[in-house]
């Protein structure tokens, strides 16, 4: 059972290290030590009901609704475009007064703004009911598939508290507005790139 479940770990792992959306907003929560918990939680919580439906089988999702990529492709894409705005924005006012004091919007915003990153991204969609389901159809024993999706499933876990946690070893790097500011733009950046990702 040892080599399914590394192996599910290692599939998972390395598609959730490409920085995206959702990654890039759990780095800027945790750099203001806000909501980093219950964040990532939500954020490894979505993983898992997604790989867990990927290992079941039910990539068939696509195939039955074939214009479903299509309609989250432009619900992301517009998530994107206007979060992405908003750091812009930001970086452009550089009021930084919160988040030099380690603040952040309220839990219940946050985590809305973490389940879009998750939900609205078509790519999520792809990794897990797509590819993560596709390598677990190699395990054709209950209990090898079993220990493949655990080992999935523990990847999302290590890797969102271990980016949301890892970011304060950052913490003394971001004391300036003018490192919140190029931080935004990044983000910024990452975002625009994303959304016409999506619909290109």
């Amino acid at each position: 059972m040892l080599t399914p479940a590394l192996t599910g770990f290692a599939t998972a792992f390395a598609l959730i290290l490409a920085i995206g959306a959702q990654n890039a907003f759990v780095l800027r929560q945790g750099l203001m030590r806000a909501h980093v918990f219950w964040l990532c939680l939500l954020c490894a919580m979505s993983d898992a009901i997604l790989i867990t439906a990927g290992v079941l089988g039910f990539g068939a999702l696509v195939t039955l609704y074939p214009t479903f990529p299509q309609i989250m492709a432009w619900g992301g894409a517009a998530f994107l475009v206007i979060y992405g705005a908003m750091r812009f924005r930001a970086a452009w006012q550089g009021a930084y007064d919160m988040q030099l004091a380690g603040q952040s919007a309220g839990l219940w915003p946050t985590l809305a703004a973490g389940a879009a990153f998750t939900w609205l991204n078509p790519h999520v969609y792809l990794d897990t009911l797509g590819l993560v389901g596709a390598v677990s159809t190699q395990y054709t024993n209950a209990m090898a598939k079993m220990a493949f999706g655990v080992g999935a499933v523990s990847a999302s876990f290590v890797f969102f508290f271990s980016l949301g946690y890892g970011a304060r070893l950052l913490a003394p790097v971001m004391q300036s507005a003018r490192a919140w500011r190029v931080l935004d733009v990044l983000v910024g950046v990452v975002m625009w790139a994303l959304a016409v990702k999506l619909l290109s």
